[in-house]
């Protein structure tokens, strides 16, 4: 009896798993197609937004952060080599800018801002003016190496050497795209409003670091100069390479684009 009862429970068990087998089959069957019907009408309703441009403001802070946090921060070469992390340092530095009001916004149909580029205005030092390195701003280690790397570079290159004729020019600092929205030209968009910007207040050059390939390749179709070049493996400190990304980011790169 006891030996007849357990087979009963054996073959019945036996049926629930396949019974189970079988709707988690069905049920994988449908999911795929539902999850790419989301996917698409999200696509769709991508496509079908207005995206409007505008100067970034004070206003407007919170949320250039966020997606600085969701895109730079953690794709920038540099960052993502060094697993920045959190970095109070980095999102002032990104602020700090925003006041020379040439830093453009995208923002799509529900408000949200997709895209940015944060931009600064940079003036010839007198003579008097004492350098204050960026790296001696800094106590987040991480974020230390990046701005000695850029204390050295500010040592090897002025642009007011290159141009010995301007008193200021605007630097290029971050760009960056919501990965939903990256396709539509967005980047190019915010680039055409900064050069409308220096063609009405009298800026001439238009100056980009790049430490990601496919930045300075973005550089180099929109016509910028390359003035200076700096490749990772030959930064040393100590005799040591300390910035080592993933190729194809193999270099610091200086671009220039001058503006009639």
């Amino acid at each position: 009896m006891a030996v007849h009862l357990q087979n009963q429970i054996n073959l019945e068990s036996s049926f629930l798993r396949q019974d189970a087998g079988k709707n988690f089959m069905e049920l994988s069957d449908i999911f795929p197609p539902i999850q790419k019907l989301v996917n698409q009408m999200a696509s769709a309703s991508i496509k079908e937004q207005t995206i409007s441009y505008s100067v970034i403001t004070e206003n407007d802070v919170d949320a250039v952060i966020q997606l600085l946090k969701d895109t730079f921060f953690k794709d920038e070469p540099l960052n993502y080599y060094l697993q920045l992390g959190e970095c109070k340092d980095l999102e002032e530095y990104c602020k700090k800018s925003i006041p020379d009001a040439c830093s453009y916004k995208a923002v799509n149909s529900n408000g949200d801002i997709v895209g940015v580029y944060l931009n600064g205005i940079i003036r010839k030092p007198s003579d008097d003016d004492v350098a204050v390195p960026l790296a001696s701003k800094t106590s987040h280690e991480k974020f230390k190496i990046i701005m000695q790397l850029m204390d050295y570079i500010d040592t090897k290159f002025s642009i007011f050497d290159l141009y010995p004729d301007i008193d200021a020019f605007i630097d290029g600092k971050i760009l960056a795209v919501d990965p939903r929205y990256r396709g539509k030209n967005i980047a190019g968009r915010l680039t055409d409003y900064l050069i409308e910007f220096m063609k009405k207040n009298n800026y001439k050059i238009f100056h980009v670091l790049c430490t990601s390939h496919f930045s300075a390749r973005v550089c180099e179709k929109m016509d910028f100069k390359e003035v200076f070049t700096l490749r990772f493996d030959e930064y040393l400190v100590d005799g040591k390479q300390v910035l080592c990304p993933e190729k194809p980011h193999v270099a610091a790169r200086i671009f220039v684009k001058e503006i009639n």
